[in-house]
């Protein structure tokens, strides 16, 4: 193989590549999305080369906004169906799940285009006001995701006018190993440890009110199984490190 030779699969000629669409998505009128890359008409033009590099940048940047509303119809809808879909096409449930959360939390008329969906998972958790305003630094100021986080952190730790107003959890004890599981998580979602955490407990509450019509006797039974009873769980709960 010559060194910067084109290794990518081309079609021969515009026939084979309609016959291999029902192998994948087309991206434009000379290129086809498979589950393991593109594949090439032959006679591909600089322009249709392009093109589908703008298609793909687009469904890129939005893949996860759209995964987020498409688990929002689902569940409103197909209680009892979706996660049999989620499963069947082949998508991490918890993945989608957090998408979900992110997606309600932003109508459409809130997202920013100029943002990534990364950046509006960072201020998820906060109070629409407070979503704008840091929204609104990051789109002004041209923030990265992480600078964005960065910035949320030292207003707090200044406690700055700005900063949010929010309630501190307990701590509570955790095994490292089941930390490391939860920053590899939070690192895939691209969100901070603690942005992952608040995301999972918000749909774990929506999601038990979607799918729990009689609430307090699934409680009940859930209480059961775990054994002990609540008021043995009323004991103050020991300091440890932070998360």
């Amino acid at each position: 193989m010559v060194a910067g030779q084109d290794t990518r699969p081309v079609l021969a000629n515009m026939s084979s590549y309609r016959q291999t669409r029902k192998e994948g998505t087309r991206i434009s009128n000379q290129v086809l999305a498979t589950r393991l890359g593109l594949r090439f008409a032959g006679a591909l033009s600089f322009e249709g080369w392009e093109r589908a590099g703008e298609q793909i940048s687009r469904i890129v940047s939005s893949s996860a906004w759209c995964l987020g509303d498409w688990i929002i119809v689902g569940q409103s809808r197909f209680t009892d169906r979706y996660k049999h879909v989620i499963e069947a096409v082949g998508l991490d449930y918890q993945t989608v799940r957090n998408y979900a959360w992110v997606a309600r939390r932003f109508e459409l008329s809130r997202r920013r285009d100029t943002l990534s969906f990364q950046h509006h998972a960072e201020v998820a958790s906060l109070p629409p006001e407070e979503q704008d305003y840091w929204l609104d630094r990051a789109e002004d100021r041209g923030w990265s995701r992480n600078r964005l986080r960065q910035e949320i952190r030292n207003s707090r730790s200044v406690g700055t006018d700005n900063a949010p107003k929010a309630s501190a959890l307990p701590r509570i004890i955790v095994t490292k190993e089941r930390i490391a599981r939860w920053r590899a998580s939070a690192e895939q979602m691209q969100m901070s440890l603690e942005s992952w955490i608040i995301a999972n407990l918000d749909s774990a509450a929506e999601m038990a009110q979607i799918e729990a019509p009689t609430p307090i006797r699934r409680i009940d039974s859930r209480v059961r199984e775990l054994g002990p009873p609540l008021r043995q769980l009323d004991a103050p709960i020991r300091e440890t490190s932070d998360l």
